[in-house]
């Protein structure tokens, strides 16, 4: 009788044993947040390689980007009334967030960077703009009543980084507003690479 219950109990400790195995081999380990990517460091004179953006503003009025920030990084430039030669403004703001990764659920693989920034820049709520080599967002919105004067945002992603510029003058002629808000979007992802 003895002998029978040593050997049941052998027997039942290897099964769980077996199983167990099983069990932790198909899930694998844990996922930890040493598992998870961190956002990357952008080159502390991004702003700087960006370039210069001049001919956005009022002539005599610079068009050097003043870099900000450190896990995201913000480039402003702003012309007002007292630097400028003609009654016009303009300023323009880009902002560019790498992503990192983020835990996902219990014995999910971690989400990486480039899908944290497609959740991002897909939670825009901005127009999808076609034919683009990346994935681009505008919205245009017309300040004042003479129709010359809005403030333009163009939205890209390319893989775990998102550029928003923010570029608002007056007067501009809408379609120029929005192809120069593009144009400093692209040398700005292009700069990240």
């Amino acid at each position: 009788m003895a002998s029978r219950v040593v050997r049941g109990t052998a027997i039942a400790a290897g099964v769980a044993a077996v199983v167990g195995g099983g069990v932790g081999f198909a899930l694998g380990k844990p996922v930890q947040e040493d598992d998870v990517v961190p956002a990357r460091k952008l080159a502390a004179d991004l702003c700087a390689r960006i370039g210069d953006v001049s001919a956005l503003l009022p002539k005599a009025s610079g068009g050097r980007l003043v870099q900000s920030g450190t896990g995201a990084v913000t480039c402003t430039a702003v012309a007002g009334r007292q630097t400028a030669t003609t009654f016009s403004t303009a300023s323009v703001k880009v902002t560019i967030t790498p992503y990192g990764g983020k835990l996902a659920g219990a014995g999910e693989v971690p989400y990486t960077p480039e899908a944290m920034a497609k959740k991002a820049f897909d939670r825009s709520p901005f127009d999808s703009v076609p034919d683009r080599p990346y994935p681009t967002k505008s919205d245009q919105t017309a300040v004042g009543l003479a129709g010359e004067s809005f403030t333009t945002r163009v939205l890209v992603q390319r893989a775990d980084v998102v550029v928003l510029v923010e570029y608002t003058a007056n007067p501009v002629l809408a379609e120029t507003a929005r192809q120069a808000a593009t144009v400093v979007a692209d040398r700005a992802i292009w700069e990240t690479k």
